[in-house]
């Protein structure tokens, strides 16, 4: 046998033998990483519908996920939007709280981002974004606030903080949330909520 054939049997008894330890992985992990996403799912949605204890998936479509959250009692105590939209950098995926009657704004957890760290990804952050979601009415469509405040009371009912220096991103999140909840009052208004989905927690 030549060198060339020699070679030729084992590289590719290398390549096989490559391609199915990675199969063999991806098999053993892939469980792993669907049951992390999914607890990543419930905390965010106990994070920003408070009072949750139970969940279910009530509606979904490409990029859009809408969750009921019921207190000890079964009782709708509101709903839980997951949404993925385009930001400045790449996908923005976040979690969005609402109270029962789509009115209010319980909170906004960012779930999945690559934004430019140090501004874009400041959507992220707590104190420089994510708190002046709280307790946010949205029964109108939501606005930026530029130039950026420090302080809810700078801001009306109606308005969000911008980040200095990083405002396609945080339109971005304004215009997934805004778009969202129109989604979400359609599908209310349509009767397209079922509750026949299985809990999620």
């Amino acid at each position: 046998m030549s060198l060339s054939a020699r070679m030729i049997i084992v590289l590719t008894f290398v390549g096989l033998l490559s391609g199915s330890f990675l199969a063999t992985v991806d098999l053993l992990t892939k469980e792993r990483i669907e049951l992390n996403r999914q607890r990543e799912i419930e905390e965010a949605i106990l994070q920003v519908v408070p009072g949750t204890h139970s969940s279910q998936k009530l509606y979904e479509e490409k990029d859009l996920t809408v969750y009921g959250g019921k207190d000890k009692k079964g009782i709708l105590v509101g709903f839980a939007i997951q949404a993925s939209g385009i930001g400045f950098q790449g996908k923005i995926t976040l979690m969005l709280g609402t109270n029962p009657s789509i009115k209010k704004i319980n909170s906004l957890k960012v779930i999945d981002q690559k934004e430019t760290p140090g501004l874009g990804a400041k959507i992220n952050d707590r104190e420089s974004f994510l708190k002046f979601w709280d307790n946010k009415d949205c029964s109108n469509l939501l606005t930026l606030h530029k130039p950026a405040v420090k302080t809810q009371e700078e801001l009306s009912h109606s308005e969000i903080n911008t980040i200095t220096g990083a405002t396609i991103s945080s339109e971005a999140v304004l215009n997934l949330v805004n778009s969202s909840l129109n989604r979400l009052r359609q599908l209310e208004k349509e009767g397209s909520l079922s509750s026949e989905e299985q809990d999620v927690n």
